[in-house]
């Protein structure tokens, strides 16, 4: 299950995003918004869908949308289970630079990591700042991505866990 949610910011792209998902075969539930309201506020749908993935972590997923991305993956860390991460644009390879010098030529290895070492659940996307083609490559990118279940990432995962325990 892939939830999906917005406010006014992110509605346009929500859309586009769900139409995307769905012609993939992917089972979609929106949270909202429905419609477009310039007044709505996005804890109030983002919420609804972080709080379905806080549920059922290791079998649902969500993507989120807002103007920058930003204030939404709060809200949505906010919530037990929930690793929300966001998503602006591709990196630029020359830009693409780890700690020990190497570049990345794949523009999108940032997105893949999410998921391969943090085992990222919820995608939070800023729809003002990102262009269509790129949000439906990230999405795709993310959502085929697995988690690589290599010890190291696991044992991070579980030492969040032990926080959110303590903290939420």
């Amino acid at each position: 299950m892939i939830y999906l949610a917005t406010d006014h910011a992110g509605f346009e792209l929500k859309e586009k995003v769900k139409v995307f998902l769905q012609k993939k075969g992917y089972e979609v539930n929106d949270c909202g918004a429905f419609e477009f309201d310039k007044n709505d506020d996005y804890p109030d749908f983002i919420s609804k869908a972080a709080r379905a993935v806080s549920l059922d972590p290791d079998n649902s997923k969500a993507i989120i949308f807002g103007s920058s991305g930003q204030g939404e993956a709060i809200v949505a860390n906010k919530f037990k289970d929930v690793r929300a991460v966001v998503f602006y644009t591709p990196c630029i390879p020359a830009h693409n630079v780890d700690i020990s010098g190497r570049v990345s030529e794949d523009p999108f290895e940032m997105i893949r990591l999410t998921r391969e070492h943090n085992n990222a659940n919820v995608l939070s996307l800023g729809a003002k700042i990102l262009k269509e083609e790129d949000a439906l490559a990230a999405v795709r990118i993310w959502i085929e991505t697995p988690f690589v279940n290599d010890e190291r990432h696991l044992r991070r995962i579980n030492k969040i866990k032990e926080l959110e325990k303590v903290n939420l």
